[in-house]
Formats: C-alpha cells, sequence, structure tokens
C-alpha cells in the first residue's frame, strides 16, 4: 500500500521548512574556516588487477582541515580533461572496496566516491574517522551533536563534501566546467547540500534522498535513521525546539531553495525510509532546472539499477 501521500498530492505538496535567520552566513561561515585549511589532495595508485580502470586511494582535507578518504576511478590511460562524478554513500557505508562501483569510470568519467566519516562498518567498509568531541546521543549519527548547528554532525560531512568537489577540481584530469553531484539516501541529501553551497556544478543527482522535510518526515515516518531522533527527543523531552532549529540548517529543502544546477531526483511512493513527500519537499523547493523519477510500487530501493541508468542518460546530456 501507499505509505503516504497519493501521487495526486504529492504534486501539490509544499514543505514547512523553511530558512532558519542566519542560514547563509552559517554556512558561509563554515565554508570559509574550512577554506582556510589547502585540500592537500593525496593520491595512491591501488593494483586492482582491472584492465579497464585506474583506481587511487585518496586523502583530502575536509571539515577543520580533517583528513577524509575517497576513491578516484577513471578510465585506464585517460589524460584528461574528463567529465567527473563525485559521489556520496548512504547512511551506514563508507566508500566501500576498490573494486566496487565501477559504473561511472566504466562509462568514462573520472568518479571520485567519498568515505563517510564516522560511519563505515554499517554495510559497506569505510575508512575515515569523525574527530568530534564525543557526547550523549542515540545510536547512530542523527543526533550526534544535536543541540546546536555548530556542534551537528551534518555540519562536518556537508563541509567534507563541498571540500569532495574542490579535491576533484584539483585534479588535472577533471574539466571543471564539468563536474556533477550524485547520491542516493544519505548521499542523495549530501548531494542536494553541495548543490545549494556551491554555483559551479554542472549537474546534481539525489535518488531517494534523505535529510529532507525535518517537520514532516519526523510526523510520518517511524523508520530508522529518523527515528533516531525521534528516539532521542523521547527521553530528551524539553529539547523538541532546539532540535528543530538545529535540523533546519542541515534541511535539504533549504539547500534545494538555493540550488541552480540542473537536477534528476527520485522517489519511491512506498518508502518509509525517506517517505516520498519529504522529497517531494525538496524538488519542489529547487531552484533549478529539475526533474523527477516516480517509482510506484518501490520501496528505499526507489529505481535501483533503473536509477542509475536514468542518471547516466541525465548526466552524458549535462557533461
Amino acid at each position: 500500500m501507499l505509505t503516504d501521500l497519493s501521487p495526486d498530492q504529492l504534486a501539490t505538496y509544499r514543505s514547512s521548512q523553511k530558512a532558519p535567520d542566519g542560514f547563509d552566513e552559517f554556512w558561509a561561515e563554515t565554508l570559509a574556516e574550512a577554506a582556510k585549511h589547502d585540500v592537500d589532495v593525496r593520491l595512491q595508485e591501488v593494483a586492482t588487477n582491472l584492465e579497464t580502470i585506474t583506481t587511487y586511494d585518496v586523502t583530502f582535507r575536509g571539515f577543520a582541515g580533517q583528513d577524509v578518504r575517497a576513491w578516484l576511478r577513471v578510465p585506464a590511460h585517460a589524460t584528461g580533461p574528463l567529465p567527473a562524478v563525485v559521489q556520496f554513500v548512504g547512511y551506514g557505508g563508507g566508500r566501500g572496496h576498490a573494486l566496487e562501483n565501477l559504473l561511472w569510470a566504466s562509462a568514462g568519467f573520472a568518479h571520485l566516491q567519498m568515505d563517510t566519516r564516522g560511519q563505515g562498518s554499517g554495510w559497506s567498509l569505510g575508512d575515515t574517522p569523525d574527530e568530534a568531541p564525543s557526547q550523549p546521543q542515540v545510536p547512530g549519527v542523527m543526533t550526534r551533536g544535536i543541540l546546536d548547528p555548530a556542534t551537528y554532525y551534518y555540519r562536518r560531512m556537508f563541509t567534507d563534501a563541498v571540500r569532495a568537489v574542490d579535491a576533484a577540481r584539483s585534479l588535472d584530469v577533471v574539466d571543471n566546467s564539468r563536474i556533477a553531484v550524485l547520491g542516493g539516501s544519505q548521499g542523495g541529501g549530501n548531494a542536494l547540500a553541495v548543490a545549494g553551497l556551491r554555483d559551479d556544478l554542472a549537474a546534481a543527482v539525489a535518488f531517494v534522498p534523505f535529510l529532507c522535510d525535518f517537520p514532516r518526515a519526523l510526523q510520518v515516518t517511524e523508520s530508522y535513521p529518523y527515528k533516531e531522533i525521534i528516539d532521542y527527543l523521547v527521553v530528551h523531552r524539553t529539547e523538541v525546539e532546539p532540535v528543530r532549529r538545529t535540523l533546519a540548517f542541515f534541511d535539504g529543502v533549504n539547500f534545494a531553495a538555493r540550488a541552480a544546477a540542473p537536477a534528476l531526483f527520485s522517489a519511491a511512493l512506498r518508502d518509509t525510509v525517506c517517505p516520498p513527500s519529504t522529497v517531494f519537499g525538496a524538488f519542489h523547493e529547487y531552484g533549478g532546472e529539475k526533474e523527477i523519477e516516480v517509482w510506484e510500487f518501490n520501496g528505499h530501493e526507489g529505481g535501483g539499477i533503473l536509477d542509475e541508468a536514468r542518471a547516466l542518460e541525465f548526466l552524458r546530456g549535462r557533461l
């Protein structure tokens, strides 16, 4: 059965989320602080026994100059400049194994896949710690530092994601005028954040994006990871308003309103993890050219490989 609004209702739905006072200043200051550190991209070629793709173990400096890991995969013997896809990972995962995720390099793109600080181990490998001080939280990262935007986990992750584009731009093999960001679920939320924080992207792709329309999500889903926030507020009963304020600084709805790059979204009508209304909340606010694929009978898997095939077609036309 449908788990959220009907298609007709989704077409007219608008999120109640508004950007808090100081939103743009907060992010400008955050990124300016990160920019004080050279991105300092370090590459080491990895032996994979692949004949058509060359893979590099990448380290660059993200939030507060902290090291963030990534994979760079490029077509073997490529000299560039190539169009680039900077990809972000879903919740609980990391950059994975060097032999995974070969589509984008196989298609002729330079492919930078960012690791996810403090997460990899849930379903794929990660190599980047989250160096923030420890504090009480629900297991997971959704409530890590949630009482203040300055300490919230996603301030660090979104800054890492912006800096991942800087890392890609520093590479001789990359054409700086043809860089796209892409991800699914949490990775899609990252892609929307970067699209809202940068003005130099050629395209953005967000499959069933997470971290969108927090006011709606906390009303309509009992699924994790959003439920981590609900669990936190069950115990921290008096902290509802500080939590809401913090989340507004990280909501994909607010980033979407500031984005201009052409974007492809996807949503699934039976998705209880990222309910389709939350996706449409961001989609309707998106400031650039946009289109959305809707999967009527699917849950959080969305279109699966068909989402990726559609993204490949979409990016071919824009990169």
